[in-house]
């Protein structure tokens, strides 16, 4: 893996902190591992299955869906597989877990004074799960999750509502993000400065962009003190 390049933030022009949530702030291990083994075992066992036939079902499934609203619709995967998918996450909220400094880079965007708002495409649902079991939610000035806003946020209409609802300045504002076509949705909309979260799950290596400046670890984005 090539080595990241430094990355200096001039946060004296940053107004606006804008966030993804899953692989970015909180550990994408609990999702790759609720969607990818939890919920085939289950959907097998149901459906009287294979583990390795359900997989097979499922991830045709997830992948026609994939960047639209109904990939993060908790309630439409509940009716798709006629099972509880909410009641479920609950069963698994123990791997729900912060990234290393998360909380540390949320605090201090507040304590100097910038408005920090959640950007995402889960679910309210799951948004207020993982709000419970982190207790995170306090950090933001707003939460903006696609499936109230209509539109993920791979597409350019998302970040006009979000930008009315929230007032922020995409000229003043800084947003990270794992998902590479969701930076670019950020860029084009005139985001100022947007960059890569590269460790989105402690089970996996940091996967650098080629695109957007990327980091592993919140304090990547500070000199060193």
């Amino acid at each position: 893996m090539p080595e990241m390049p430094e990355i200096m933030i001039p946060f004296e022009d940053v107004s606006y902190v804008l966030l993804d949530l899953d692989g970015t702030l909180l550990d994408k291990h609990f999702d790759d591992t609720f969607w990818l083994e939890f919920v085939p075992g289950r959907y097998a066992e149901a459906k009287g299955m294979s583990v390795e036939q359900a997989r097979e079902h499922l991830f045709t499934t997830y992948r026609s869906h994939e960047g639209t609203l109904k990939w993060t619709d908790l309630d439409f995967w509940s009716q798709e597989m006629e099972m509880d998918i909410p009641a479920m996450k609950h069963e698994l909220r123990h791997l729900i877990s912060p990234l290393p400094h998360a909380e540390e880079f949320l605090s201090r965007m507040r304590a100097e004074g910038r408005e920090v708002h959640l950007l995402t495409n889960a679910h309210h649902k799951s948004v207020s799960l993982k709000f419970q079991r982190t207790g995170i939610g306090h950090h933001f000035t707003s939460v903006l999750t696609s499936n109230e806003l209509g539109s993920p946020k791979e597409d350019m209409e998302y970040w006009h509502t979000a930008a009315k609802l929230a007032g922020f300045d995409p000229a003043r504002s800084l947003f990270i993000d794992d998902t590479v076509e969701v930076l670019r949705a950020a860029r084009d909309f005139g985001v100022r400065f947007v960059v890569h979260k590269a460790r989105s799950s402690s089970a996996k290596a940091p996967e650098n962009s080629e695109e957007f400046p990327s980091i592993t670890d919140f304090n990547d984005l500070f000199a060193p003190a």
